[in-house]
């Protein structure tokens, strides 16, 4: 059996124009959902906001623009380092506009936790379970 991979990182949450404010983050990948990978930001032991991501547009997010519609993901240089933009955008507000949220994290740091996912399943490799899909499905979970 494959393992799961986690990680813990502190991430930069964009407030206004310049600002930026850290965010715990944590990052997870279950071998039995192999093209999924969560991001569950946190702050004083309260989850804050949880996203699943597909695990190779967050690859493709490291080396070029991806996403068009709730995630989008893009490489940024902040000096000699090289970040991961992630824009979320979240459910409709009352006025009409969306919750919307703006993340930075070092590439490097994010691409070392994709590494050890696909150590744990390599890309392509992938399986899914339809059966086990459509029996959770027609069982209303």
């Amino acid at each position: 059996m494959n393992a799961t991979v986690h990680k813990t990182l502190v991430m930069e949450l964009q407030a206004g124009v310049t600002d930026r404010f850290p965010v715990l983050t944590h990052l997870s990948y279950d071998p039995a959902d192999p093209f999924a990978v969560t991001l569950a930001f946190s702050h004083d032991g309260r989850i804050l906001a949880r996203w699943r991501l597909d695990r190779g547009m967050l690859a493709d997010g490291l080396t070029r623009p991806v996403g068009t519609g709730d995630v989008r993901l893009r490489p940024e240089s902040r000096g000699v380092e090289r970040e991961l933009r992630m824009e979320f955008l979240g459910e409709t507000h009352a006025d009409g506009g969306r919750h919307h949220a703006v993340v930075f994290a070092w590439a490097g740091t994010v691409g070392d936790f994709l590494c050890d996912t696909f150590r744990s399943v390599p890309p392509c490799s992938e399986e899914t379970r339809l059966d086990d899909f459509l029996t959770e499905v027609l069982a209303g979970h």
